[in-house]
């Protein structure tokens, strides 16, 4: 891949970077995705396995689906993307990730300043009394997971369909999207809102937009560079080009 000279005096001189992630990236760890070819909303009705009416009226049919999920997800490992991220991450005075996956697979492979917008597979807590719960304790319980202090029901900690987004990581968002001077968007088809707004608001507050996809996306006609490719091979190359901008800075 080329990496135009644009792009390396950005990468060089970036003083905040910010990596928005999608479910491309981590479908390249195997990680099953939820649209385009093959995607599980293709074959399933999210209402029923990623709602609260749908958990209300039937949590042990909803329990069922995201205990298999968490032990699928358990399985997998970051990718070379993901630990790209991590490397870049100690390289950039500033540099955060914004994900839209809530498989862990970032903080796994090392990055800490991490912006879950959809919550995280491997939390739980209970509706009624607000605890929470590991991943261990809740695939050891038979049926639909109770709170051990309440005995309310335990859910997972992710955002369902019809509910809003975290108040702290959205906003946190928001506030790194437009203070960043090099905004990458990687693996994510940049059409579920508000989510998707966040590439905009980092180039109207003046970032350089890169996007990086295997294919084409509603962002891509906006963005001042496309890199097409996975992000498994993209990112690392890009990250070696920061690793040696960086050493010659003074």
């Amino acid at each position: 891949m080329i990496i135009g000279d644009r792009l390396k005096r950005c990468l060089a001189e970036a003083r905040h970077i910010v990596a928005f992630t999608g479910a491309g990236i981590s479908a390249e760890s195997g990680v099953p995705t939820f649209r385009g070819a093959g995607g599980i909303w293709n074959t399933m009705r999210p209402e029923e396995l990623a709602s609260m009416e749908g958990f209300l009226r039937n949590p042990r049919l909803v329990w069922e689906w995201y205990a298999y999920r968490k032990r699928v997800i358990a399985e997998v490992q970051p990718n070379a993307g993901h630990c790209a991220l991590a490397r870049m991450e100690k390289l950039v005075p500033d540099f955060s990730v914004i994900t839209q996956n809530i498989d862990n697979l970032h903080r796994r492979a090392g990055s800490v300043r991490v912006f879950e917008l959809h919550g995280n597979i491997e939390r739980n807590y209970c509706i009624t009394c607000g605890r929470r719960y590991s991943n261990e304790e809740v695939l050891q319980a038979a049926g639909v997971p109770r709170c051990a202090a309440c005995n309310g029901n335990i859910r997972p900690d992710v955002v369902w369909f019809g509910e809003l987004l975290p108040d702290d990581q959205w906003e946190g968002s928001v506030r790194a999207s437009e203070s960043a001077s090099l905004f990458l968007s990687i693996g994510t088809s940049a059409v579920v809102y508000p989510a998707a707004s966040l590439p905009v608001i980092a180039k109207a507050h003046g970032a350089y937009l890169v996007e990086i996809n295997p294919e084409p996306t509603p962002l891509t006609e906006r963005a001042d560079e496309f890199l097409q490719g996975p992000a498994g091979s993209v990112l690392p190359e890009l990250c070696d080009v920061l690793y040696e901008a960086r050493k010659v800075l003074p």
